[in-house]
């Protein structure tokens, strides 16, 4: 009896540790994880605004799918690739530095106001 309750008491370790041990990343998946960097995206390969491409790790730029919407790239995307979307890219060469920073004329802002503010209302005497 005392060893069947030991051989019972045996297996329910076991039971609870092997789940435990293999939540565990093993070291070389974390060593190769940190690696492995994805391949930059060429500028011509980019898809236009608004839409989406799937990029697959490791497979040439002329070899890649086609650029397609959005929420179908999202959904279809594979394991080893990632979705490049088509607004995310700013090209900072093409990029006037004098007219980045320039708002509308028609933007009303608290500098420069050649208007007085309007006058507060008084407060009503208390009753």
């Amino acid at each position: 009896m005392r060893q069947f309750f030991s051989a019972l008491l045996t297996i329910g370790l076991l039971a609870v540790a092997v789940p435990a041990a293999a939540q565990r990343p093993r070291a070389e998946q974390r060593d190769t994880a940190k690696r492995t960097t994805p391949t930059p995206v060429p500028t011509d390969a980019r898809p236009p605004k608004g839409m989406c491409r799937i990029w697959v790790d490791g497979v040439p730029a002329a070899q890649q799918p086609a650029a397609t919407d959005c929420p179908t790239a999202v959904k279809n995307r594979p394991a080893n690739a990632r979705v490049i979307f088509g607004d995310e890219y700013a090209d900072s060469s093409k990029a006037k530095p004098a007219t980045r920073n320039k708002l509308p004329a028609d933007v009303k802002g608290f500098t420069g106001m050649k208007t007085p503010p309007p006058p507060l209302l008084p407060k009503r005497p208390p009753e």
